[in-house]
């Protein structure tokens, strides 16, 4: 179900139902490897580690920043680091962040999302 051109699977923001061994569900449908869900919709995120998070990869979340306040990155079965420039990236787009692993990250962006908080997520898939 993955589209390359990075075009959003649903063009709004759904829970994310459920995920496991690189693969995310949501909305009745299940794509394998990385998403973002973003207030543009839910779509790939061609991102296979947290280690490789990059500005060219953080571009499409740059890019929603005035639609949200509070991005969850999910770094994957691990916490991570991130590094100072990318920081400073977000922090330049407005945007307040939190690390956490994968399944903490996607819970809680839940839990916001439902209470209709403006809120977006990159999750690493596990």
């Amino acid at each position: 179900m993955a589209d390359p051109s990075g075009a959003p699977f649903l063009p709004r923001q759904v829970p994310i139902d459920g995920y496991g061994p690189r693969f995310f569900h949501f909305q009745g449908m299940s794509h394998a490897g990385s998403i973002l869900a973003l207030p543009g919709g839910i779509r790939p995120w061609a991102l296979d580690s947290f280690a490789a998070l990059d500005a060219h990869t953080l571009g499409p979340i740059l890019a929603e920043a005035s639609a949200f306040e509070l991005l969850f990155l999910g770094t994957g079965r691990d916490p991570a680091h991130l590094p100072e420039p990318l920081k400073a990236l977000l922090r330049e787009a407005g945007l307040r962040f939190e690390l956490m692993p994968t399944a903490a990250a996607a819970a809680t962006y839940n839990v916001l999302l439902g209470e209709g908080r403006l809120v977006g997520a990159g999750l690493v898939a596990l």
